[in-house]
């Protein structure tokens, strides 16, 4: 975590800078955020739909196609926030080449949530004992995201 000293009056302040996820899905964010819930126990803190927006879309866009579309929304799993929109685009999403990591603090909770994101996705490494943690595993669930499960190694 990067840390930025500013100066705001006398005062000196830190400010922490964030890294969070944004997904595009493509036409299944409402779907994805419904799975997160009940898989994660994600909280939706906030969910605005195209139709919502106080601009209109941009040129060469139909905004029926995409009025009850996700224009953008916001997770809550655990402590991590995750983005998620339906985006302006149509096919396929893809999410090669980045995994996002869930830290549990038990063998039991690595399963649970493995055997959960794993229904409709595909296993890439079964969740198993490493010489760093009681239980690490990777999945792709049935959006293709994928996922990294790891066993606290202090727990």
């Amino acid at each position: 975590m990067a840390l930025r000293r500013r100066m705001r009056g006398a005062a000196l302040r830190e400010e922490v800078v964030k890294v969070e996820p944004y997904l595009f899905f493509n036409g299944r964010a409402d779907e994805a955020i419904r799975f997160y819930q009940d898989k994660l126990g994600a909280r939706v803190e906030m969910l605005m739909r195209f139709k919502e927006s106080p601009e209109p879309p941009p040129p060469g866009v139909d905004a029926a196609a995409l009025a009850d579309k996700v224009m953008h929304a916001s997770l809550l799993v655990g402590e991590t926030r995750i983005m998620a929109s339906d985006g302006c685009g149509t096919g396929s999403t893809s999410f090669e080449g980045v995994s996002l990591s869930v830290q549990v603090p038990s063998a039991a909770e690595a399963e649970r949530l493995f055997a959960a994101l794993g229904e409709g996705g595909s296993v890439q490494m079964p969740l198993a004992p490493t010489f760093f943690s009681a239980g690490f595993g990777m999945v792709a669930d049935r959006f293709g995201v994928n996922w990294m499960i790891v066993v606290d190694p202090a727990g």
